[in-house]
């Protein structure tokens, strides 16, 4: 039995409290069977937006007739594109492992772990034992349970980002954001892509961004929402997907290529995590409280294993917390404020703060500002057909509850907006606020102007 001071499960963001804990003396382990850096560095956000960044300008110039621009056809040389970004992601990797090796009290051990104990942990046939023990071994795709579907050599979000060549035709199955980022891609780079959508669109979102992206999405994509697929086979490789909608009307559709992206699990189950008292839910996220304390005392968990928030950027403010607890004695709960995310696809979609129906049923008094980018000065100049903005205020105090955006630079404006909800901005803030002009932030004060001439 090896002691240390702290045993981290997982290079993704538990790296950022391994390395602290390190400079600070503790002799630290740091468990990761898989290439470090976690999945937002190898398989999650740094590739996919790699990929999407340039297929968006592709886009975007294919449509930009009405700016007068004329061109001869833009095509993605898709093959290379993966190139780069493989190569990119994997030097960043390995330049990761090789400074962790070199990190003072930091050892790096490339192993599957399992709890043998509590606190106790086996790695590549090694016992190891901490006072403190952090669990951050994020998620992986789940996959449904379709007829047929284990028997073919399906995509999860993991093979696409590397996939080096172009079907002519790709199904993918799901509606959320990793569906529409990569199916965006593959079409975008030219494939013909079809969305198999059980309910709807990013149905999580504000149910009028949703709608405003379902409407501009389909406009460019084949969308087939309310869609069950049935059963899956593959032979002379051709996938074969039967699919029922709502009606019960059944088809069979044909593609080279099949993307499932169903959502994520934690990666939770070959942890034997009963054996260290550490409770689970019913999907298998590690229950934590305010603290991000587990059920076992000494163990934490972070990230997507917990379930709460599946970003990086929150898994970083969760290990920046921990930090302050754990090394630096603050005690105090941790508190998100408003939780930004976006989805990278085309349009963009972001939002922080809650949504209306959030908002309705915590019982606020909404007052709704609205603002679309086509009748924006900005959006006149830059050709924006699609694109809405909604800001939520709670009447009674006056106070920015919501911001919610589709449409070019989204994710940028409301990033500005999570700034608002944090110092407690009200309507009354944001109207004394100069905003440049002629600058995509117009539309931001086009709906607060909206909203108070609603209030």
């Amino acid at each position: 039995m090896q002691d240390f001071d702290l045993i981290v499960l997982g290079s993704g963001a538990g790296l950022m409290l391994a390395r602290a804990a390190a400079e600070k003396g503790l002799r630290t382990a740091l468990i990761e069977s898989d290439a470090c850096g976690g999945t937002c560095l190898n398989r999650g956000c740094i590739p996919s937006k790699m990929l999407i960044y340039p297929c968006a300008r592709a886009a975007a110039m294919r449509r930009s007739s009405g700016l007068n621009l004329v061109h001869a056809g833009v095509k993605v040389d898709f093959a290379a594109l993966v190139a780069r970004t493989c190569r990119t992601v994997d030097s960043y990797s390995a330049g990761l492992e090789h400074r962790l090796h070199e990190t003072p009290g930091l050892e790096l051990i490339r192993a599957r772990a399992s709890f043998v104990g509590p606190r106790i942990v086996e790695a590549g046939g090694r016992r190891l034992t901490a006072p403190l023990v952090l669990i951050a071994t994020g998620s992986r795709p789940a996959v449904p349970s379709i007829p047929g579907l284990a028997d073919t050599p399906y995509m999860t979000s993991r093979a696409a980002l590397r996939r080096d060549t172009l079907p002519r035709r790709l199904l993918v199955i799901g509606g959320g954001y990793i569906a529409v980022e990569l199916g965006f891609v593959y079409a975008a780079a030219g494939a013909d892509v079809t969305f198999l959508v059980r309910s709807r669109l990013l149905r999580h979102e504000d149910p009028e961004i949703a709608a405003e992206f379902a409407r501009a999405f389909a406009s460019r994509h084949n969308i087939r929402s309310g869609t069950m697929v049935t059963s899956v086979e593959h032979t002379g490789g051709v996938f074969r997907a039967t699919v029922r909608d709502a009606a019960g009307n059944q088809d069979v559709l044909q593609a080279e290529a099949l993307l499932v992206a169903a959502g994520v699990v934690p990666e939770t189950d070959g942890l034997n995590l009963a054996s260290a008292n550490v409770a689970v839910d019913e999907h298998g996220h590690v229950l934590v409280d305010g603290h991000l304390r587990t059920s076992a005392p000494g163990v934490y968990a972070l990230g997507d294993v917990i379930g709460r928030h599946l970003y990086r950027h929150t898994a970083n403010y969760e290990a920046k917390y921990l930090i302050r607890c754990l090394l630096e004695g603050a005690a105090a709960p941790l508190d998100y404020g408003p939780v930004p995310h976006a989805v990278f696809s085309d349009p963009e979609v972001a939002a922080a703060g809650m949504t209306e129906p959030q908002a309705r049923t915590a019982g606020h008094d909404c007052v709704i500002g609205t603002a679309r980018y086509a009748d924006s000065t900005p959006g006149e100049a830059r050709g924006l057909t699609d694109g809405l903005c909604k800001l939520i205020f709670d009447r009674p105090t006056r106070r920015l509850l919501g911001a919610h955006l589709v449409g070019e630079d989204a994710a940028t404006l409301a990033q500005v907006m999570v700034a608002a909800m944090k110092q407690k901005a009200t309507l009354d803030t944001l109207l004394d606020t100069i905003v440049i002009h002629p600058a995509l932030g117009e539309i931001l004060a086009d709906a607060w102007t909206d909203a108070r001439d609603r209030w």
